[in-house]
C-alpha cells in the first residue's frame, strides 16, 4: 500500500522499483489503447494517450496524475514529431523487448529503439516521472528510461549532462507551439568543456548561458544559491558530466520548462490556488530571444504582443501568429517578382539594436549600397555604417526595433507597400546626401533654427522648449470651435482637432486652473519632458487668460472604459492583460523614475488610452497638481471615479503614490470583469464584483466564471487568477498593506510571485450594501473607519469598522 502523507513521498520512490506488475507497469501481453493509462505506485504520475488543446492529433505522454490541473501539465512526450489521429485503434506495447507504438494502420511510429536480450522486457512509470524499461526479472538497472530523452520538462532526480561514452548530451528542446508538443526551434544543452549550459536557437546560434558552475550557482544565475529550498548538485566524472536537483522539502512538487517562448523557467506548484508559481527565469529580456519573431519579425519589449510584422509585411501563417507562434515569420505583402518589373521597390528604413548576421560587406558610398542593392534581386536589405555597406540577401532575422541610437536597415518591399510620408523621405535620402544643393538647404535651415533659438512663429502660434504653445484661435479653428467632442472627466473637456499639418490631436479644454500665465507654463513644461511608452504624450499648450488648454496625441481606439462598458469593440484577454502590464509600467514611471514623484489620483478606465495597436497610455497624469488637491469636484461631475478613490484620500490626510495602487486594484476587476465593480443586478444585491472575487480566491470555485461574458471563457486560468489577486491587494484597506506598483509590475510581468491576499474591509462593507454608494473616511487619531453609505433611494447613514 503507498502512503499518500508527504514524509513518506521519498519512501515511495524506494518502493516502486520493486513493486509486483500492477496499473503502473506494461508487459510483453498488455498494450495500452484509447483511454487506458498507467499511474505510478504513488500515483504521482501518470502516461496515457493525450491530445493538446485545439489539436485533432494525439501522443503518448507522462503527466502529473495527483496535480488538480486542467489541461494536465505534461512533462514528457514519446512520439512528438510522428502523432496518431485515432487513439482507439493505436497500441503502445512491448514487442522484441522494445517498447513500442503502433499507429491506427498497425505501422511502427515510435520505439525505445535498444538492442536488448530480455525475454521478459517491462515498462514501469515511476513516482519520480521516469518511464522505464527492464527486465521482469531483474530490477536494478533500467536498459532505457525517458530520463535520458527529455523533451521539454527537466524534473527533479532527472540528470541533464553529457555523456562521454556516446558523445550525446540530454538535450531540453521547446515544444513547437502551445498547442504542437513537436521539437521546437529552442534547445537547451550542456557544455562540458566550460561547465555552462546554453540556450540555442535552431540548434546552432547561441544567445544565452548560465555562465560557469562555480561550486553553489552558476555564474549568471545567482539565484539559484539564494534559495534553500533546492539542492543543485553537479557531478563530474569519467562517463559525464551532469546537474541534478531536488527540493529539501519532499512535498514541494517543482520543474524546469524549456518555454515555446524560448525561455527556460523554473515552477513550483501551489497547492493553494491549483497553479504553477514563476520562480524565475531566463532570459529577462523576451526580446533577447533569438529569431523570436522570425523571418522579417521585428520584436519590441513594450506592447501588446512581443512580435509584430514590418511594414509592408503580414504572418506568414495568421493562424500561427494569433497562437503566439512567431517562428514562420512574415512575407511581403506585395511579391516583388524580380526581373519582370511588375512591382516597383523601395526601401524601407528602421533603427535596430544590433544588425542581423549572415551579411556581406563591401567598400562603396551610400549612393551605390543603394543603388545595387535596389538593383539585386537576390538583395533584401542593406546598412552602411563606418562607411562600409553590407547586403542580406536571405531572410532576415532577431530584428529588435530602436528608437535610440541604434544602426539603421533599409528593407525593401513594395512601394505601394509603404505609407506615403515614408516613400518621400526615402527618395529624398538620396538627392539630399548626393545632391550639394540639399546640403546647403540642410545647413540653410540649421542655421534659422540656431538662429530662432528654438522659438519657431508659425502665424500666433509659437514652439517653446519641447513643447507647443499654441494660439487659442488656433485651437478654435483646428477643433471646429470645440464642436467635436471626445469625452470629459475630472480635469475638463476633451475635443478633438485637426492641426495644419493634417495630424490629429485630442484638446482638452481645463477647468478650474487657478494658477497664473507663468506658472501654468512652468508647470505644463514639466509635464512635458515626462515622456514613456505608457503614457500620452503632450504636444502642447494654450495659456490666454482664463483659458488654460493641453494638446495630446490622439490616441485612435479610445479609451478603454468605450470598450469595456459601451461595447466599442470587445478586447480579447491577452489585450486586457496587456493593458494591465502596461498601465502598471507607467504608474512606475510616474512614482519612481520621475525627477519628483507624480501622484496621478485618478486613475479609472477613462483615463487609460489606447492607441492604433491597442498599447495603453496613461492620460491626464500631472494633472492633480495643476487644479490642486480639491478633489470634491472630482467626486460630483467625474462618472464613476468615486468607486476607485482610497479610504484615505477623504481623510484629509497626505496623500501618497499609494493612493493610485487603490485605483489601480479597481480598475483590474473591471478589466477582468467588463463591468462597473458597482453596477448592481435585479437577481441579487451580492453582485459587487470584487466581492465576487475575493470569494473565489478564498473558496477556489471557478476563476474563468467571472471573466467577461463577451469572452466566452476563451482566458489564460494563471493570468486571471494572478491579476484577481493582485486587485485585492491593491485595495487593502491600510496603505502599507498595499504593494508598490513596481511590485505590481514584476508579479504581472512573471519575475514575482502573488500570495493569497487578506479579504479588504471595503469588499465585505460594499457587498453587503449593493446599491449603495459606499466609500470610507479615516480617522488617524482612533483607528477607526466611518463608512459612508448613500442609498440609492436618498439619505444616508453611517457605520463604523476596525480598520
Amino acid at each position: 500500500m503507498c502512503f499518500k502523507e508527504s514524509k513518506l513521498f521519498l519512501l515511495c520512490f524506494s518502493l516502486s522499483i520493486t513493486v509486483s506488475y500492477g496499473a503502473n507497469t506494461i508487459s510483453a501481453n498488455q498494450s495500452l489503447s484509447g483511454n487506458q493509462t498507467i499511474i505510478s505506485e504513488c500515483e504521482q504520475f501518470e502516461l496515457g494517450f493525450f491530445k493538446p488543446c485545439n489539436s485533432s492529433n494525439y501522443y503518448i505522454g507522462i503527466w502529473y496524475k495527483k496535480l488538480n490541473s486542467n489541461p494536465p501539465t505534461i512533462v514528457w512526450v514519446a512520439n512528438r514529431e510522428t502523432p496518431i489521429s485515432d487513439r482507439f485503434r493505436s497500441q503502445l506495447k512491448i514487442i522484441d523487448g522494445n517498447l513500442v507504438l503502433l499507429n491506427e494502420s498497425k505501422s511502427l511510429i515510435w520505439s525505445t529503439n535498444v538492442t536488448t536480450t530480455l525475454k521478459s522486457a517491462i515498462a514501469v512509470i515511476l513516482d519520480d516521472g521516469n518511464l522505464v524499461l527492464r527486465d521482469g526479472s531483474n530490477s536494478v538497472e533500467p536498459v532505457w528510461q525517458s530520463f535520458d530523452h527529455p523533451t521539454h520538462t527537466w524534473l527533479p532526480a532527472a540528470k541533464l549532462g553529457y555523456n562521454y561514452k556516446t558523445k550525446k548530451s540530454q538535450v531540453l528542446t521547446s515544444w513547437r507551439s502551445k498547442h504542437d508538443p513537436g521539437v521546437g526551434l529552442f534547445s537547451l544543452e550542456l557544455h562540458p568543456s566550460t561547465r555552462e549550459y546554453v540556450i540555442k536557437w535552431n540548434g546552432s546560434q547561441q544567445y544565452w548561458t548560465t555562465g560557469s558552475w562555480n561550486g553553489k550557482s552558476f555564474d549568471l544565475i545567482p539565484q539559484m544559491s539564494l534559495t534553500h529550498k533546492y539542492d543543485f548538485s553537479y557531478h563530474t566524472n569519467e562517463n559525464e558530466s551532469y546537474l541534478t536537483y531536488s527540493p529539501y522539502d519532499p512535498s514541494i512538487i517543482s520543474r524546469f520548462v524549456l518555454d515555446v517562448s524560448g525561455r527556460i523557467q523554473r515552477q513550483s506548484w501551489s497547492e493553494t490556488t491549483n497553479e504553477w508559481n514563476l520562480i524565475w527565469f531566463e532570459p529577462k529580456s523576451q526580446c533577447d530571444v533569438y529569431a523570436l519573431c522570425g523571418a522579417f519579425g521585428s520584436c519590441k519589449q513594450f506592447g501588446l504582443t512581443f512580435c509584430h510584422c514590418l511594414t509592408g509585411f503580414k504572418p506568414r501563417s495568421e493562424n500561427d501568429w494569433n497562437q503566439s507562434d512567431f517562428s514562420g515569420g512574415c512575407v511581403r505583402k506585395t511579391d516583388l517578382q524580380c526581373g519582370r518589373n511588375i512591382e516597383k521597390p523601395n526601401f524601407l528604413m528602421i533603427t535596430v539594436k544590433n544588425l542581423p548576421p549572415n551579411n556581406s560587406v563591401a567598400v562603396w558610398s551610400v549612393g551605390e549600397c543603394r543603388t545595387t542593392c535596389l538593383n539585386d534581386c537576390l538583395c533584401n536589405a542593406y546598412s552602411f555604417v563606418d562607411n562600409k555597406c553590407s547586403f542580406w540577401n536571405g531572410d532576415l532575422l532577431n530584428l529588435s526595433e530602436d528608437n535610440g541610437n541604434g544602426n539603421k536597415i533599409y528593407i525593401k518591399v513594395a512601394s505601394k507597400d509603404l505609407p506615403r510620408h515614408n516613400k518621400s523621405n526615402l527618395v529624398n535620402i538620396g538627392a539630399v546626401v548626393g545632391a550639394v544643393g540639399g546640403v546647403i538647404c540642410v545647413l540653410g535651415l540649421c542655421l534659422i533654427l540656431i538662429y530662432r533659438r528654438k522659438r519657431i512663429k508659425v502665424g500666433k502660434t509659437t514652439m517653446e522648449g519641447l513643447l507647443v504653445a499654441f494660439a487659442y484661435k488656433d485651437l478654435q479653428i483646428a477643433t471646429k470651435n470645440f464642436s467635436d467632442k471626445l469625452g470629459g472627466g475630472g480635469f475638463g473637456q476633451v475635443f478633438k482637432g485637426r492641426l495644419g499639418d493634417l495630424s490629429i490631436v485630442a484638446v482638452k479644454k481645463l477647468e478650474s486652473i487657478r494658477q497664473g500665465e507663468k506658472e501654468f507654463r512652468n508647470e505644463v513644461s514639466t509635464i512635458g519632458t515626462i515622456q514613456h511608452v505608457n503614457l500620452v504624450r503632450l504636444r502642447g499648450f494654450c495659456a490666454r487668460g482664463k483659458n488654460k488648454l493641453l494638446v495630446y496625441n490622439y490616441m485612435e481606439h479610445g479609451s478603454l472604459d468605450t470598450h469595456l462598458f459601451h461595447g466599442k469593440q470587445v478586447l480579447n484577454w491577452v489585450t486586457r492583460y496587456q493593458i494591465a502590464l502596461g498601465t502598471a509600467r507607467g504608474l512606475v514611471y510616474l512614482h519612481d523614475k520621475c525627477r519628483e514623484c507624480i501622484i496621478h489620483c485618478d486613475i479609472k478606465p477613462e483615463n487609460i488610452l489606447l492607441d492604433v495597436d491597442f498599447c495603453p497610455k496613461i492620460a491626464d497624469f500631472g494633472l492633480a497638481k495643476l487644479v490642486g488637491r480639491d478633489f470634491s469636484r472630482v467626486l460630483t461631475t467625474a462618472r464613476g471615479s468615486i468607486g476607485y478613490i482610497a479610504p484615505e484620500w477623504l481623510s484629509g490626510v497626505a496623500v501618497t503614490p499609494k493612493a493610485d495602487v487603490y485605483s489601480y486594484g479597481m480598475m483590474l476587476f473591471e478589466l477582468v470583469h467588463g463591468k462597473r465593480n458597482s453596477e448592481g443586478s435585479q437577481d441579487s444585491r451580492s453582485k459587487y464584483f470584487p466581492s465576487l472575487v475575493a470569494n473565489a480566491l478564498k473558496e477556489g470555485t471557478d476563476i474563468l466564471s467571472l471573466v467577461d461574458t463577451r469572452l466566452n471563457r476563451e482566458a489564460c486560468v494563471e493570468q486571471v487568477t494572478k491579476i484577481c489577486k493582485v486587485a485585492c491587494w491593491c485595495i487593502q484597506d491600510e496603505e502599507a498593506s498595499r504593494p508598490t506598483m513596481s511590485l505590481v509590475e514584476r508579479i504581472l510581468d512573471g519575475v514575482s510571485d502573488v500570495s493569497m491576499p487578506p479579504i479588504p474591509q471595503i469588499v465585505t462593507l460594499f457587498g453587503e450594501n449593493m446599491g449603495d454608494s459606499v466609500f470610507f473616511t479615516h480617522s488617524p487619531s482612533n483607528g477607526r473607519s466611518l463608512v459612508h453609505s448613500y442609498s440609492s433611494g436618498g439619505g444616508s447613514q453611517l457605520k463604523t469598522a476596525s480598520s
